[in-house]
């Protein structure tokens, strides 16, 4: 169920926000949702370490939904672009959004946190212990579906590939532009 929500609330709604973003051409909306995908990217990443059971997935599940939230709620000039947009079906859509995948994003986080202990097994143990392997057989499913002939340890390395660029990526963000920037997406 977990899996579901989250291709709901964290792929195809914040996908249709932004087509609609760009359509009508609503900046601050259009940056915080690219903002908002830059920081996601790390549930996708997630799924990968997760097709080859790397525990280290069970940290990075819960560190995405923490960023997704900050993501959302962290840039002043955004928030008050927001705030001063006249009423509108998107603007409405989209601050309804934004509380209910950042709701959404906390509890999931909260509940995870017995979980956590996954990330501490080896990859037998993991595969072994039922209440950790139940987070995998969903991206086990997807790798089934999308990548039927790929095996899982090309997949997880795509995902420690991932991984190691967004660390990177972020980062940079941490040491560079948020001491230049402070909390102002446009730097101004």
């Amino acid at each position: 169920m977990d899996y579901r929500l989250a291709v709901l609330f964290t792929v195809i709604v914040p996908l249709i926000l932004l087509i609609w973003a760009f359509i009508q051409k609503i900046d601050a909306i259009q940056r915080l949702l690219v903002i908002y995908w830059r920081v996601s990217s790390l549930l996708a990443i997630t799924v990968y370490l997760m097709i080859a059971a790397f525990p280290m997935s069970f940290i990075t599940s819960i560190l995405a939904r923490i960023l997704m939230i900050i993501s959302l709620w962290f840039w002043v000039d955004l928030n008050e672009e927001l705030e001063d947009m006249q009423s509108s079906i998107l603007k409405f859509s989209f601050i309804s959004w934004r509380w209910a995948v950042s709701i959404y994003s906390g509890l999931g986080a909260l509940l995870f946190i017995p979980f956590l202990r996954c990330a501490f097994l080896d990859t037998k143990g993991l595969i072994a212990d039922q209440t950790c392997r139940v987070w995998l057989d969903p991206p086990w499913m997807f790798k089934e579906i999308f990548h039927p002939g790929w095996t899982p340890g090309f997949l997880g390395f795509l995902g420690l590939s991932g991984l190691v660029f967004y660390l990177i990526c972020f980062g940079y963000f941490i040491v560079v532009k948020l001491g230049r920037q402070g909390r102002s997406a446009t730097g101004h």
